[in-house]
C-alpha cells in the first residue's frame, strides 16, 4: 500500500510540471490557430479566394485544340453535384469534338460507372463513343493506368473539377501523357439580383437589416468553403510534388 501512495503523489508533480511546460505552448498555438482564422475571414472579403480557384483550374493549360480523347475522372457518387457538372462539361467537349473517344474513369461499385455512362446518353453522347475504366484509387494510380490504354501522343482532354485540374493534367504529364490539357467543370454562378424587403418578409426591427447586402449573405460564406477547397488542394500538390507524381 505504501508504494501505491507513493506513487500517486509523484504522478501529480509530473503531470503538474508537464502541464507547466506545455502552457506556453497550447498559448502560442492558440494564438496561431486564431491570427490563421483572423486571415482566412480577412480574405473571405476579397477576391482572393476566387483567383487562387481559378488558378487552379487555368494554370497547366487548357484544352483549345481538338482532342482525340476526353478523359473524365469520377470521384463522387452518383447523382451528386460535382459529378453531373464533370459529366455536364464532359457532353459539351464531346459535341465540341464529335470525333474523340469518351472514356470514363471511376473506382468502386460498377454501378456508379454505368449511371455515369448513362448520363452521358442521356445528355446526347453516342454511345459507341464511350469507354469506360473501373479502377484508379487518385489521380496518379489514374494517370499510370491511362498511360497502359492510351497512345502516348494523343491530345488529351481531362476533365475534373477546377481546383484538382493542375494537379491532375501535371500528373498525367509526369505518367507519359505528354499532350495532356485541362478541361475543368467550372460552376456557373446565378446572375440574379437576391435583394429582398426586411420588413415585407416578417424581418425583426432589432434584428441587422442584410436584405441589400447578397455579398454578405451569399460571397463571403462562398469564398470561406473555396479557401478550404484550395488549401486542401495546395496540400496535396505539395504531397504529390515530394513523391515526384508531378
Amino acid at each position: 500500500m505504501g508504494r501505491v501512495r507513493d506513487v500517486l503523489p509523484t504522478a501529480a508533480i509530473i503531470a503538474s510540471n508537464v502541464l507547466l511546460w506545455a502552457r506556453p505552448l497550447g498559448r502560442k498555438a492558440f494564438m496561431l490557430l486564431g491570427t490563421l482564422a483572423a486571415v482566412l475571414v480577412a480574405l473571405a472579403c476579397t477576391r482572393v479566394p476566387f483567383d487562387a480557384h481559378r488558378w487552379l483550374g487555368t494554370r497547366a493549360g487548357e484544352c483549345s485544340g481538338p482532342a482525340e480523347v476526353i478523359v473524365v475522372l469520377g470521384g463522387s457518387g452518383m447523382p451528386s453535384g460535382p459529378e453531373l457538372v464533370r459529366l455536364h462539361r464532359a457532353a459539351e467537349a464531346a459535341a465540341q469534338w464529335p470525333s474523340a473517344r469518351v472514356l470514363v474513369i471511376h473506382p468502386g461499385p460498377p454501378s456508379t460507372l454505368g449511371a455515369m455512362l448513362a448520363e452521358l446518353e442521356l445528355r446526347g453522347v453516342a454511345k459507341d463513343r464511350l469507354q469506360q475504366v473501373n479502377e484508379g484509387n487518385n489521380t496518379r494510380e489514374q494517370a499510370l493506368i491511362l498511360h497502359a490504354r492510351l497512345d502516348h501522343r494523343s491530345p488529351i482532354a481531362v476533365i475534373t473539377s477546377p481546383e484538382n485540374t493542375f494537379r491532375t493534367v501535371l500528373a498525367f504529364r509526369k505518367a507519359g501523357l505528354p499532350n495532356t490539357w485541362g478541361a475543368p467543370a467550372w460552376d456557373h454562378a446565378m446572375l440574379h439580383n437576391f435583394d429582398y424587403g426586411h420588413e415585407a418578409v416578417g424581418g425583426k426591427g432589432w434584428i441587422p437589416d442584410i436584405s441589400g447586402s447578397p455579398g454578405l449573405r451569399y460571397t463571403f460564406w462562398n469564398y470561406l468553403k473555396l479557401e478550404v477547397v484550395c488549401l486542401r488542394e495546395y496540400a496535396a500538390i505539395a504531397y504529390y510534388w515530394l513523391n515526384g507524381w508531378v
